[in-house]
């Protein structure tokens, strides 16, 4: 570690220090998960070495690549830290994904060693599993780029696309972390929510964690009860990770008890529409941070004090700018792999896909939606994303995705029924004609991606039409 608090990775994914010096460093006895079981991170160390044996065993190398198709467990950690302790390249795929997609991957991306668990998971609602891997050699080849870490997108709005981040990329983002006021610090807990197999979870999460020193902390189970249990089981200030479809679970419960060490929930995936904040904030008295990101970049942006709601101010060694109103970042190469559209990464700056305006004044950055949420209806410009977040604040209106197939058309999860007619004539008062939704759907549950971000994807979202 420098002096400056950076870090540099020798050479490409094919060297592993990085592992010790910037995870797994610091006093053996230190809590480094809470499972509720205590794992400290000497025990932490003699496990990844054990897989590292394990899987060197098995025909892993400097410069090869392994696919981990293992749901969040002690299994999961500790291999993907012995893969980078190796030098070698880590495959991420969720477990949640069918045997057919996992082959499809698997065949794309030719990993020489796949781990995955040895019998089918049942995991319920459980956040965190108790799992015994298989690890297997797999007729593939080293690692075509020196990427540490091979990701797949969220697949919200179509196909998952092929992400890849060096071993440097990561180390970085886990140093800006630390640099970001208000981040949970070492001795506090972190209520770890989203999946580690995704960039929040994987980076916000488990290697900040380690790194900083702050307990990792999964609830029992994925409801609401089980988060407020996780919070009150200990004294020291507990911050909750997750996206918004895990401010509901909190909502959810009715009366909720004293929590003094409840220090704030931090949501990432999606902006949180201003009611939603502020039922949480009344409900719980602390704040909701909103943080903005990508699996390409990582942590782009943060408010995690709620005070610029909706807009973010960038993350240190974050450059950001504005061309025809999509939001771009400066990134020194392509994060794709594989084919994808060029113009997606060009002259050092990556395209989000996002609209977006940066104030000049404040460097503020507000996200203004996808920027195929700007449609033309009769000449005259709608943005699907203000629709979506009117039918929000309807009562009884828990989700809305709002896309456009010729017209506009809504699919809405409710938690209280309500008839449609009644549910047009108040958005007859909120919005002009023209912006109105045509059609509203109303199904039992929105589809989700594997990160709870709600699917955009109009031959998923017919589909789910009754």
């Amino acid at each position: 570690m420098a002096m400056d608090g950076s870090f540099v990775v020798p050479g490409t994914a094919a060297g592993g220090e990085w592992v010790d010096e910037v995870l797994l460093g610091g006093a053996a006895a230190r809590v480094g998960l809470r499972l509720p079981e205590v794992v400290e991170v000497g025990k932490l160390r003699r496990l990844v070495r054990e897989r590292q044996r394990e899987l060197a065993r098995s025909g892993l190398r400097a410069g090869g690549a392994a696919a981990l198709r293992l749901p969040p467990s002690l299994a999961f950690v500790t291999y993907l830290l012995a893969v980078w302790r190796s030098g070698a390249q880590a495959i991420l795929l969720d477990h949640r994904l069918t045997d057919y997609e996992v082959r499809r991957a698997i065949e794309r991306l030719v990993p020489q060693v796949v781990v995955s668990p040895q019998r089918p998971v049942v995991a319920g609602l459980r956040t965190f599993v108790d799992v015994e891997a298989d690890v297997a050699s797999y007729s593939g080849h080293p690692a075509s780029t020196s990427h540490a870490v091979v990701q797949l997108s969220s697949g919200s709005t179509g196909p998952s696309k092929v992400i890849g981040r060096t071993a440097q990329a990561l180390v970085d983002e886990v140093l800006r972390y630390t640099k970001i006021d208000g981040v949970p610090l070492e001795g506090e807990r972190v209520i770890l929510l989203p999946s580690m197999v995704h960039v929040l979870g994987l980076v916000g999460g488990l290697l900040y964690g380690l790194h900083a020193g702050v307990e990792l902390v999964p609830p029992a189970r994925l409801t609401g009860d089980a988060i407020v249990q996780a919070i009150a089981a200990e004294q020291t200030p507990a911050t909750v990770l997750g996206v918004p479809f895990h401010i509901g679970l909190l909502a959810s419960v009715q009366e909720p008890p004293k929590l003094p060490q409840f220090k704030r929930m931090t949501t990432g995936g999606e902006l949180v529409p201003a009611a939603v904040s502020q039922a949480f904030e009344e409900k719980y008295g602390v704040p909701l941070g909103n943080m903005y990101g990508m699996t390409e970049v990582g942590v782009i942006g943060t408010d995690l004090y709620g005070a610029h709601r909706p807009a973010i101010r960038p993350a240190p060694g974050i450059d950001v700018r504005v061309v025809d109103g999509e939001l771009q970042i400066a990134r020194p190469e392509s994060p794709y792999l594989g084919l994808v559209d060029p113009a997606r990464w060009s002259d050092g700056w990556l395209r989000t896909r996002d609209a977006g305006v940066v104030d000049a004044e404040t460097g503020l950055v507000s996200i203004k939606g996808r920027l195929d949420s700007q449609v033309s209806v009769g000449g005259l410009k709608v943005d699907l994303t203000e629709v979506e977040y009117t039918l929000g604040t309807l009562r009884g209106v828990e989700a809305a995705v709002v896309v456009y197939d010729g017209a506009i058309t809504a699919y809405l999860q409710l938690k209280e029924r309500r008839e449609t007619v009644r549910l047009e004539a108040e958005l007859s008062q909120r919005l002009a004609s023209y912006k109105r939704p045509r059609t509203l759907h109303v199904l039992d549950q929105l589809p989700r991606t594997t990160t709870g971000k709600l699917v955009r994807d109009l031959t998923v979202l017919r589909k789910a039409v009754p």
